[in-house]
């Protein structure tokens, strides 16, 4: 049997405006934004590359933090258009890669560590303790598929 290999990708979405404090991802959403630029640069050929164990599997509203899964291989179109991506669902956003794995394990790992530096970063704004806890249980929430790779 043929072992298929996968690569994760860890991507920072970062809204234009600053008003947009929580950006509202959907799977679905940034699954098809990436579709369409990968459409637009490669054309019927790249999309087909990609489509077969091309998914979404998490996104956070809070962090901004999103990781998509694709095949070995085929990830390189992927990869080069993630950068030139600019709209997500309606909003205009920049993406940045963050982090390439070839396993959830690493990538969920990766994105912990990311959420506490960030944890870190809000600590020394918030004066009171309620407020601490409340940003702590935002950012370092996990989905059901993380909390087996604590």
């Amino acid at each position: 049997m043929v072992r298929f290999k996968n690569r994760y990708i860890v991507l920072e979405i970062i809204p234009h405006s600053k008003e947009d404090k929580q950006l509202m991802l959907k799977n679905t959403a940034l699954s098809h934004a990436v579709q369409q630029k990968v459409q637009q640069l490669y054309g019927d050929f790249g999309v087909a590359a990609i489509k077969d164990g091309f998914d979404a599997k998490y996104c956070n509203s809070y962090t901004k933090i999103a990781m998509l899964k694709i095949r070995h291989g085929p990830h390189k179109f992927v990869l080069r258009a993630i950068p030139l991506i600019n709209d997500v669902g309606g909003r205009f956003v920049k993406m940045n890669i963050l982090y390439i794995g070839a396993t959830m394990k690493h990538c969920f790992l990766f994105i912990r560590k990311h959420q506490e530096k960030k944890l870190e970063q809000f600590w020394s704004k918030l004066r009171t303790e309620t407020e601490r806890k409340e940003m702590e249980t935002v950012l370092m929430t996990l989905t059901p598929a993380m909390k087996d790779f604590k």
